[in-house]
Order: structure tokens, then C-alpha cells, then sequence
């Protein structure tokens, strides 16, 4: 266990061995204590934050521990910093959000608790920094108590085994999302600023628009009639639309296109460049792609927050790694001498349908690359691109249209599956609350939701009250049947990093281990700089992994496994296949 005491130290303690904590990964995870000092010592050790990193190092190459902290985002990146990496850990911040709303857990005394320092911690304006002891509420005999509270929520638990395999993949997806930020995306400066020019025209004086860009106002201006027109100005831009005949509710791209006016071109490709420029324009390069202390190469160091998205998805607070248009990837290129291997799951939330519902029919159309074009050998539908319409509605609730037509076919061909998602939707729509396959929970309604509800069933309630009531159900059934596949892949999709990024330090010659050495190396880089195999990029069932060009073949397979074992880790012996694309290329625009 590591948490603060005063004075910028922290304190260790050997905690007792403990239930598994889940086989998120590769490696003997029998050998996972809860670990955290040089003795069985019952009161543990207080070590100064400078020797913390040797400690660290020293346990990790001893016992292969597994780490109990309260926050891995401010207690991974100083070890990182100097040079030290764990294999696992329990991130106490992660988990406890985890506990408190699953309703696997509903009855332990974690969750129906009042709200106490763990939940100010899940927000970020109070999240503790170890280190430095900002919360004294948080110190080692609260962190201690939390880990026992979480120990006992777990195995008092209705489903135990799973609940432990989701905080052990959710605090690995922790100890990679600071890894990441920490190694970074390799990008190419000099490319970026190619792209940007061939698009935009050469970099412009501050505060000025790019040539291409000032182009196309000029152009948008004559159109609409409006010399002194600012096309970056939702509502000038709206009132000279109107002026023109152009009688849109928005300045949207989707709504522009729905007209034919000579503006509407010019008007499309200044949106798309404007919003290059705004999200990775040459401000963003500057503020967010820097050199590399060891060598000078260029990385893009984002802020990744694990559990972001109330399904279990990552979110960013700040780069936008997960927005990264196609028109800058190019610039995303491998070091000399090494390349990327760029993978996604095709198809990843039907497969995962398939494999939560038990329905053996859709995981059969899904053998193979297409789980789309599967539908078709099944004579659901008769081309792909309505196989994927069919399916999309199916996820997604949608109820008129094309996807609604085609929903009763599904209906006849998948019975299980169809009834999973429609299971969901119904309870939303009550008010209830669903879990994903592992145990994490959707959130109940929101207060206006049960206001409507209650409004309606009143007395005096009115026609609209009542299709707002309605309304209102149907959009939370919406949520909360995507909720139970989106969440259960983002589940699979953690294993699956959790599985690779073990395998990752078992493959390339580390600095503490001779080539060949068939053990995960202990975490220790010169100057914090991964040499082996690293994760530089995930986004929700999309991984980059940068490698020197040697191993990259190693790394593509390490990559198919990885997911093959992340899909038995889950669902057992079902026979569903987890397909992926990948690419090994020196950059990322040629992954296609």
C-alpha cells in the first residue's frame, strides 16, 4: 500500500494477501500481493518522495507486487519520471467509483455509505496527490480502510469473480494511461506543418487566418451578400444565411447540406478546414507535440482519463488524442528504425452482443473479418450496407427509417441478442439501471427525468406533459440499451490492453534483462524512455503500438493474441471471434 504523510514523503505497507484480483493480462498473477514495503512491519515504512523510486524499483524486481494506491494519475508519473514502472496495481479512486454505483455491490457498506472523502476524490478539482498529502483525509489509515471497504464490497458481492476482473482491468488501464502520456505518440513536426500548409497555405501571423481560409470567407461573403460578414460567428453567419433564402435553424454540416446554394461549397470546406486549424492547427503543435528530453524527437503527450465516460470509455481533458483527424495522421510516424502497428476490432460492439447475450447464430455470422457481410450470408438482408443500418438501429434504438424496418428481421435471426438490447431499453424506459458483463453499472435517471414521470401520471397533466414523459423514457431506454454493449466492450477492449501491454514487456530486450529473457522486465528505463515495445495510442477499440522494426511482426501477433485471450478472459469457451485489422507502417495514415 502506498499513500502520503506530511512532508512530501510516502508511506509503505505490506497489506495481507488477498483474493485474486482478476487475470486482466498475461503473467502469474498468483505471485500479485498487495505490496508495498521491505517487511512485514505492521505499521509500515515512511520513505522520503527522493528515495521513493529505488523502493519502488526494488520491491517490483523482488516480489512483482501488485500496487495499492489511491490514485494512479498522480502517483505512477513521478516513478514513471524517474525511471520506474509496475506491473499491476488497485487503483483505489478508480475502484471506488466502480463499487459504490454496481449494482453487484448495491448492499455492501462501500455503497450505501454517505458520501465521504472517495467521492470528493472522483472529482477533479479534489483529487488527492499522495505525495504532497493536499487531502489529510486521505492519508495511510484512510487509504488502508478503503482498501478493506473495497476487499469486502467485493467479496460480499452477488458475482465476486467478475467484479474483481473488472477493477483489475480498470486499475491496468490506469497504469497505461499514464504510460502513455508519459512515453507519448511519436508525430513528426515537420510533416504536420507540411499538412497544415498544403491545406491551409503557410502559417499566418497571430491572431490571422490561414490563406485557404480567408479564401473561403471572401468567397462566402460575395455569396451571401454580406462584405462584412465574419464566417466564424454562428449567429452573423445564421442571419446572412436567412437574408440569402438559406432558411436553416443551425449552422451545422448536416443541415447545411440538405440546401443547394452556390454558398453551401465554400461555406462546407471552410467549416472542415476551420475546424483543422482550431483542433490541430500549428496553436495545437505548439501548445501540445514537444521534444523528447533524451534525444529530441517529437512526442504528443495527452491527458488520457480512464472511466471518463460513465460506459467505461476513456475520455481526454485536453489534446483531443481521441479526435485526431485523417488529415493530419501522416504526421504521426514512427522513429528511424522502428514502425507502428496499427490494430482496431472490426466490428467490436455486435461481436460483443453476440457474446453477452449467448446468441450462437450472430456469433456465426460474425466468423471471419465481416460480421456485416455475415448477416447477408445469412439472408437477413440483402446487401451490407443494410446490414450495418439493421445493426446500428439495433445498438442505438432506432426506431423509424430503414433501421426500423429492418428490426424485425434481426428480431426472427437473433432472437437472444435482439433480446438483450430490448431487455435494456424496457428498463431504461421503467427508470431502472443495467450492468455490463463485468458489473459496472449504469447511473439512474437524473431528477427532471422523475419529474417529468410524476407531472404526467398527475391528475391535471397535459397532452405535452404526457409525450415529454414519453419522450423522455424512450431517449433513457436509448441510453441504457447501448449502455449494456458499449460499456461490456469497453470491458473487453481493457483487457485487451491490459493482456498486450504485459506481453509488450515480455518481447523486446529491456535494460534489465538480457535478450531472450522470458520474464516481464522489472520496471526500470534510462531517464524514463521506454526501449522496448510500447502502447503510444488507444482509442476505444483502436491501439497503436511503437516498436523497434525487428520485433514488429512479434508485436503484430502479440497484438491478435491478446485480443483472442481478452475474449476467452470474458466469455469463456462461447465461440465468438474478436477479428482485427492490422497494419505494420511507418506511419499512421497509411494504416488506411
Amino acid at each position: 500500500m502506498v499513500s502520503a504523510v506530511d512532508g512530501g514523503a510516502a508511506h509503505l505497507r505490506v497489506l495481507a494477501d488477498g483474493a485474486e484480483a482478476g487475470r486482466a493480462g498475461a503473467g502469474d498473477h498468483t505471485r500479485a500481493r498487495n505490496h508495498a514495503g521491505a517487511g512485514d512491519q505492521a505499521g509500515g515504512d515512511v520513505v522520503a518522495a527522493a528515495d521513493l523510486p529505488g523502493r519502488v524499483r526494488r520491491l517490483e524486481e523482488d516480489h512483482r507486487p501488485r500496487w495499492v494506491w489511491a490514485d494512479t494519475a498522480t502517483t505512477y508519473p513521478p516513478l514513471l519520471r524517474a525511471g520506474v514502472r509496475v506491473e499491476r496495481c488497485q487503483d483505489l479512486r478508480l475502484c471506488h467509483v466502480i463499487l459504490r454505483n454496481a449494482a453487484a455491490s448495491a448492499a455492501s457498506a462501500l455503497a450505501t455509505a454517505p458520501d465521504g472523502p472517495w467521492d470528493r476524490a472522483t472529482d477533479p478539482a479534489h483529487e488527492p496527490t499522495l505525495l504532497d498529502a493536499v487531502d489529510p483525509a486521505l492519508g495511510p489509515e484512510e487509504v488502508r480502510a478503503e482498501h478493506d471497504r473495497q476487499t469486502a464490497a467485493v467479496d460480499g458481492s452477488s458475482d465476486p469473480g467478475r467484479l474483481r476482473l473488472l477493477l483489475a482491468a480498470e486499475s491496468a488501464g490506469a497504469l497505461l494511461a499514464a504510460e502513455m502520456a508519459h512515453d507519448g505518440l511519436p508525430w513528426d513536426r515537420e510533416v504536420h506543418d507540411r499538412l497544415l500548409t498544403e491545406l491551409l497555405g503557410p502559417r499566418p501571423p497571430a491572431g490571422a487566418r490561414p490563406a485557404r481560409l480567408e479564401a473561403l470567407a471572401a468567397q462566402i461573403r460575395d455569396r451571401l451578400g454580406a462584405p462584412a460578414l465574419n464566417p466564424d460567428s454562428p449567429a452573423e453567419l445564421l442571419r446572412a444565411l436567412h437574408s440569402a433564402g438559406v432558411e436553416v435553424s443551425t449552422t451545422r454540416k448536416w443541415e447545411l447540406a440538405r440546401y443547394d446554394h452556390p454558398v453551401i461549397a465554400p461555406l462546407l470546406e471552410y467549416k472542415k478546414l476551420a475546424r483543422l486549424l482550431g483542433a490541430n492547427g500549428w496553436a495545437w503543435m505548439d501548445a501540445w507535440i514537444r521534444p523528447r528530453a533524451s534525444d529530441g524527437r517529437a512526442r504528443f503527450h495527452p491527458d488520457y482519463v480512464p472511466g471518463g465516460v460513465v460506459t467505461g470509455r476513456w475520455a481526454t481533458s485536453g489534446g483531443g488524442a481521441l479526435q485526431l483527424p485523417k488529415q493530419v495522421r501522416a504526421a504521426v510516424a514512427a522513429d528511424p528504425g522502428w514502425r507502428l502497428v496499427v490494430a482496431d476490432a472490426a466490428q467490436l460492439e455486435p461481436r460483443v452482443l453476440a457474446a453477452l447475450s449467448r446468441d450462437t447464430a450472430m456469433a456465426q455470422a460474425g466468423r471471419g473479418a465481416d460480421l456485416y457481410q455475415g448477416l447477408v450470408d445469412d439472408g437477413v438482408v440483402d446487401t451490407r450496407a443494410r446490414a450495418k443500418v439493421a445493426m446500428l438501429g439495433a445498438l442505438y434504438g432506432a426506431t423509424t427509417g430503414e433501421s426500423g424496418q429492418l428490426m424485425p428481421r434481426l428480431v426472427r435471426a437473433y432472437p437472444r441478442a435482439t433480446a438483450v438490447v430490448e431487455g435494456a431499453a424496457r428498463t431504461g424506459e421503467r427508470g431502472g439501471v443495467v450492468s455490463t458483463w463485468l458489473g459496472r453499472t449504469s447511473p439512474p435517471p437524473p431528477a427532471p427525468w422523475h419529474e417529468a414521470q410524476r407531472r404526467a401520471s398527475e391528475p391535471d397533466a397535459t397532452d405535452a406533459d404526457t409525450r415529454r414523459a414519453r419522450q423522455l423514457a424512450r431517449d433513457w431506454g436509448r441510453f441504457t440499451r447501448n449502455f449494456v454493449v458499449q460499456g461490456t466492450a469497453a470491458e473487453w477492449a481493457l483487457c485487451w490492453l491490459a493482456e498486450l501491454r504485459l506481453r509488450l514487456r515480455a518481447l523486446g530486450p529491456g535494460p534489465d534483462r538480457p535478450e531472450g529473457g522470458a520474464l516481464p522486465a522489472p520496471g526500470r528505463t534510462p531517464g524514463g524512455t521506454a526501449t522496448g515495445p510500447h502502447l503510444v495510442f488507444f482509442l476505444h477499440d483502436e491501439v497503436i503500438v511503437h516498436t523497434p522494426a525487428e520485433l514488429a511482426g512479434d508485436v503484430a501477433a502479440a497484438v491478435r493474441e491478446s485480443a483472442a485471450r481478452a475474449g476467452r478472459l470474458l466469455f469463456g469457451d462461447f465461440p465468438v471471434e474478436f477479428a482485427l485489422d492490422v497494419a505494420v507502417v511507418e506511419n499512421f495514415a497509411q494504416a488506411g
